[in-house]
């Protein structure tokens, strides 16, 4: 007899997006790239790329510093060690900056714009002033704090420039400021020049340049029209180039452009031994503490040019590795400024990354030979506390930012455990079984991001 059971009509399920193109399994290159992309479009990558290349290009530089600066330190009747420890105090304060940073929210970032702003400013006019002020090579921008400590007052404007230009363009733009032109330049240009003729009275015209780049970075990411970017341009140019004339200092440095003999006064010695450090590194370098132009060949090893001892002993395979290094440093900036709503986290972020990128630009720029040296150290790298510690508080605000991002906050909040949860599973251990890890493993499968 028939079955009186009868068959249910099939489900009518909606038809599946069609797949976009695959590469074909066995092409290993297209799979690789596969698999980058997706890790390099992650809400935690540039939280890590900020954090692991900021402490990898610290950790190299200790290295760098120690080996770079034996010899100086022996000839001036030092212990080998004694330039590798001040910067290891420095790296540890400013591990610590860097670490508060990275806790602190926006809003107390853009309280201490005023502060900074104002500290940075007394600083620098103390400078001037006789008995107070420490003159460095021809340029008197350094203040004895006591002992063989000494402090440049200019590092830390320009983390002021960018916290308090940050916070100012932030507060114009929720008015619906920026549109005009007055607003967009005053007073951030009037105070800028300030910091920038206070820099220059005591003739640091490197610092100058990081700000004037810092100053150009704000502006740009403020929306400034271009007639308006390019008349500030042309004012700081100008500005620029009757400094340089009147410096026969400056002009001896630009004179010095691809120069490959030292000259018949040695006018280009640091700039054609810089040269000679980098070409005999060839690709691994002579190694590490090998090198022959730190032995009072190459002035400044440990600081402005510690990038040409680190292509002598390291190789062009070191000198890269540094390179790249930055590069993903300052993309990491770029993405966490172009994916946030905050406007002041997007200025401060711009300006952070304009700050650290110009400034390696120039410096590994002048070791190359195709800038003129302009004496500013390599961010992170070379030796100078005074540098370190304003540049690792700013590399702690990228992390803070990178951190506010809403889905890095949701991928961050997953992967770490809530302990009260834990002890909650502990006490109830007898009744419910094994205590569960509220981790990102934990809850792999309740998301559709794929993101760990």
């Amino acid at each position: 007899m028939p079955s009186s059971r009868t068959r249910r009509p099939p489900v009518q399920r909606a038809p599946r997006r069609p797949p976009g193109p695959r590469l074909p399994r066995d092409n290993p290159v297209g799979r690789l790239y596969t698999r980058a992309r997706r890790a390099w479009d992650r809400p935690l990558t540039a939280y890590y790329l900020i954090l692991g290349g900021s402490l990898l290009i610290t950790a190299l530089g200790l290295v760098m510093v120690y080996s770079a600066s034996q010899i100086t330190a022996l000839q001036l009747s030092l212990p080998g060690s004694y330039f590798f420890r001040k910067q290891f105090l420095a790296a540890v304060l400013g591990s610590l900056l860097m670490l508060a940073a990275s806790r602190m929210p926006s809003k107390l970032h853009r309280a201490l714009a005023y502060p900074i702003l104002l500290g940075s400013v007394f600083l620098m006019i103390l400078v001037q002033v006789p008995g107070i002020g420490v003159a460095v090579n021809g340029n008197q921008n350094w203040i004895s704090v006591g002992g063989p400590f000494q402090l440049q007052p200019s590092e830390f404007g320009k983390l002021a420039l960018v916290l308090w230009g940050a916070d100012l363009l932030a507060r114009k733009q929720d008015k619906r400021l920026l549109g005009q032109w007055k607003h967009m330049l005053v007073p951030l240009v009037p105070v800028a020049f300030m910091l920038l003729g206070l820099i220059m009275i005591g003739g640091d015209m490197g610092t100058a340049i990081i700000l004037t780049a810092i100053l150009f970075g704000l502006l740009w990411l403020a929306g400034a029209p271009t007639r308006l970017f390019g008349g500030v341009l042309a004012i700081a140019v100008t500005l620029g180039v009757i400094l340089i004339k009147t410096s026969p200092n400056r002009m001896a440095r630009l004179a010095c452009l691809g120069a490959t003999e030292p000259g018949p006064d040695d006018s280009c010695w640091q700039a054609v031994h810089g040269i000679y450090a980098l070409a005999s590194g060839g690709l691994f370098g002579s190694g590490l503490g090998a090198s022959m132009e730190k032995w009072g060949q190459l002035p400044e090893a440990h600081t402005d040019f510690i990038f040409a001892i680190t292509g002598e002993e390291l190789g062009l395979a070191g000198t890269l590795s540094v390179l790249a290094l930055f590069a993903a440093l300052g993309y990491a900036g770029i993405r966490v400024a172009g994916r946030t709503e905050d406007p002041f986290v997007r200025y401060a972020a711009g300006g952070v990354t304009t700050w650290i990128t110009a400034q390696a630009v120039i410096n590994i720029g002048a070791v190359l030979g195709l800038l003129p040296i302009a004496g500013v150290p390599l961010p992170l790298f070379s030796y100078g506390g005074s540098a370190l510690l304003p540049t690792m508080f700013a590399i702690g605000l990228l992390i803070a930012f990178a951190r506010e991002d809403p889905a890095a906050r949701t991928a961050l909040a997953m992967r770490q455990p809530r302990f009260g949860r834990k002890r909650a599973a502990v006490r109830g251990s007898a009744v419910r079984g094994p205590r569960k890890w509220n981790t990102m493993r934990r809850r792999a499968s309740a998301r559709s991001s794929g993101e760990r």
